[in-house]
């Protein structure tokens, strides 16, 4: 997409952009600067328009190789094409790990504000730990646009102006519902990220919306998130030592793999059902062929790209949707729909 169509369309809703950037084929660039620079650009008041050109949006996401947040900061570098075209920036920050969530994404977001940050957008994923850092944000006059997690009560708690992503809780419950529709009566909820309060509402919802069976959750140490060999391990041995459990559920893609191993090694193949939040070409093969019951898609793309464009909205014009939230999911993916999700997915936008 060329500038000068770009700039034709800055002025339009987030929405109505949304369907044109969905179109767009090729990421856009945004940059991850040395977290010890200096700021660049002073803050704008909140309610008011940055400064012509002066704009500055800081994202602080997972990690960008993460397959989930990879497609988040898509969305974002898509967003941040119209947001560069018309001399503003859009900066991406991440951890190096997951072993210490709360406290580095809380000095990202000092960071974030440290630079000069016109706008900020974050997941409070651990409210502890992060919600001073952004209200320090928030009282500095900088307007914070959640996305991912918190949902919007935690928004309104740290002075965001709007929320964007899933309400965990809500897909927890589609989830829970969906197995006890299926026959489980005994889910095992394998939180790889314990204490972080998207995935404990997610594993919460699973037990609410698997009523009147039961759920249980299986809580990992957050080094195992991303170790296929011990998530297996976890797995494979709770199965043997219950042999009750008929389902199976996950807080990502990746532990959905090593789900998927683990009720193979198990020898649990035919009773133990799995099901998991988020979605990857992995997860669709197996829904596909009779192999996995669902899968969870909260639209990670959309997140990314509808938050940058609602801040990027804000700075410039003072424009923003009178919504409390704008939900992205969730959508449970299963073998009546899996066709539709994989044209999406080839599309290279789930």
């Amino acid at each position: 997409m060329d500038n000068t169509v770009l700039r034709r369309i800055r002025g339009l809703a987030v929405l109505a952009s949304a369907g044109l950037i969905l179109t767009a084929c090729s990421s856009g660039s945004t940059s991850t600067p040395d977290a010890n620079a200096g700021a660049s650009a002073a803050p704008a008041a909140a309610g008011a328009a940055a400064p012509s050109g002066a704009i500055s949006i800081f994202v602080v996401g997972g990690k960008s190789d993460d397959p989930f947040w990879s497609k988040v900061k898509r969305g974002v570098d898509d967003a941040a094409k119209v947001v560069e075209a018309n001399g503003g920036k859009v900066t991406w920050l991440g951890p190096q790990n997951y072993d210490n969530l709360g406290p580095d994404a809380a000095k990202l977001i000092g960071t974030a504000k440290s630079q000069g940050a016109t706008a900020v957008i974050g997941a409070d994923w651990v409210p502890d730990a992060q919600d001073q850092a952004f209200k320090a944000v928030t009282s500095s006059g900088v307007p914070v646009f959640l996305y991912n997690a918190g949902g919007t009560e935690a928004a309104k708690k740290i002075g965001a102006l709007t929320y964007t992503g899933s309400d965990e809780l809500v897909a927890g419950k589609a989830g829970g519902q969906f197995f006890a529709q299926n026959g489980a009566k005994n889910v095992l909820c394998v939180n790889t990220l314990p204490g972080a309060a998207n995935t404990e509402a997610r594993c919460k919802g699973i037990a609410e919306g698997a009523a009147p069976g039961k759920s249980t959750q299986l809580p990992l140490p957050s080094t195992s998130f991303g170790n296929p060999t011990a998530v297996t391990q976890a797995i494979k041995a709770a199965l043997l030592k219950d042999s009750s459990i008929d389902g199976v559920v996950t807080i990502s893609t990746t532990d959905a793999d090593s789900a998927a191993a683990a009720i193979e090694q198990a020898g649990a193949s035919g009773k133990t059902k799995l099901g998991t939040f988020d979605m990857d070409d992995n997860q669709l093969s197996r829904i596909k062929d009779g192999k996995q019951l669902f899968c969870i898609d909260q639209q990670p793309y959309l997140q990314g790209y509808l938050a940058v464009s609602q801040a990027y909205a804000y700075n410039a014009y003072g424009l923003l949707l009178p919504q409390s939230g704008l939900l992205t999911g969730p959508a449970v993916i299963n073998s009546t729909n899996v066709d539709q999700a994989l044209a999406g997915a080839k599309a290279g936008v789930r």
